[in-house]
């Protein structure tokens, strides 16, 4: 004769649990959703974003230590705001940013400027100043884009994302015991790729 046991799941520690999580961009999109998934697994919540109103909603949504509103581009701010963190931080996502569009040679200066600010300088400054609040061991993690298969490739497209890897894998040498990496994603459905022109 057999006896039937009951078989309930344990809970699982909370991955995150104790840690402070950074999220600059974290008010829409793949910032968001990563926030929500962060604050699910215990962590303790610092968002910035550019729409302070939305921030806030997002904050009181999730319960959020602090919040900052500014464009992540602009690097007095963001510099202010990691200088002025209280506390040693363990994880920095940043996804601030957005694909820029058009013919390279076609481009003002100042929106090829822009671009460059956008993928490569953004991550360049986040490295130089949020890595001393990082705790050894923690993560600096920015968004890339993958590069499409050439059937989908757009000659429109100005796409320096596609030097980013490159900086990260020297920022990962610099930086360590501070882990360094970057999410190359795919088409990911939020608002923003909802307004990108279809190719």
């Amino acid at each position: 004769m057999s006896t039937a046991r009951n078989i309930f799941p344990r809970s699982a520690k909370p991955e995150l649990l104790g840690q402070t999580v950074v999220v600059i961009g974290g008010s829409a999109g793949i910032g968001l959703e990563t926030a929500r998934r962060a604050r699910t697994e215990g962590a303790r919540l610092i968002l910035t974003g550019r729409n302070s109103e939305r921030l806030q909603r997002v904050a009181s949504e999730l319960n959020a230590l602090n919040t900052a509103a500014f464009d992540a581009n602009d690097s007095a701010p963001l510099e202010h705001f990691f200088r002025d963190l209280p506390t040693t931080i363990d994880h920095v996502m940043v996804t601030a940013g957005q694909p820029h569009y058009g013919r390279m040679l076609d481009m003002e200066f100042e929106q090829a400027r822009r671009a460059l600010d956008t993928h490569l300088l953004l991550t360049l400054q986040v490295a130089r100043i949020a890595a001393p609040k990082v705790r050894p061991g923690g993560t600096l993690l920015f968004m890339g884009a993958r590069r499409p298969p050439p059937r989908h490739r757009s000659r429109d497209r100005v796409d320096s994302h596609r030097c980013t890897p490159c900086l990260i894998a020297n920022l990962a040498l610099e930086l360590a015991p501070v882990r360094v990496n970057l999410i190359a994603a795919g088409f990911v459905d939020t608002p923003l790729s909802a307004k990108l022109p279809r190719r």
